[in-house]
């Protein structure tokens, strides 16, 4: 999924193309030796980057997941390497709330 633009500004670096975004993305995915590194609902899963994944058999792009949900840092022990099906279970409830309080939003100021 994209980032917005107002989001984008929150990384460290002011972009997902920043150097000092690239230079965390690399750690993290050598760290995961360029597998994902799972979640409590897939907790086994090691998607290869760029293999085809071997629940879905889509190629995999592995992301980079804040596992608070808060991107305005670069803490290795708070994020991980997730392939799409991953983070996207991850970040399903967040994206609920996150469209829940948007509309809410929306609502009392039109």
């Amino acid at each position: 999924m994209p980032i917005a633009a107002e989001r984008m500004a929150r990384y460290p670096g002011g972009s997902t193309r920043s150097p000092e975004w690239r230079a965390f993305r690399s750690f993290v995915l050598f760290r995961a030796a360029n597998r994902c590194e799972g979640t409590p609902q897939h907790p086994l899963c090691r998607a290869a980057n760029g293999a085809p994944h071997p629940e879905t058999g889509a190629r995999v792009v592995l992301t980079i997941a804040h596992m608070d949900h808060d991107e305005t840092h670069a803490d290795p022990a708070r994020c991980r390497a997730l392939c799409q099906r991953c983070h996207n279970h991850w970040d399903a409830e967040h994206r609920r709330e996150t469209r829940r309080t948007t509309r809410a939003h929306k609502a009392r100021t039109e």
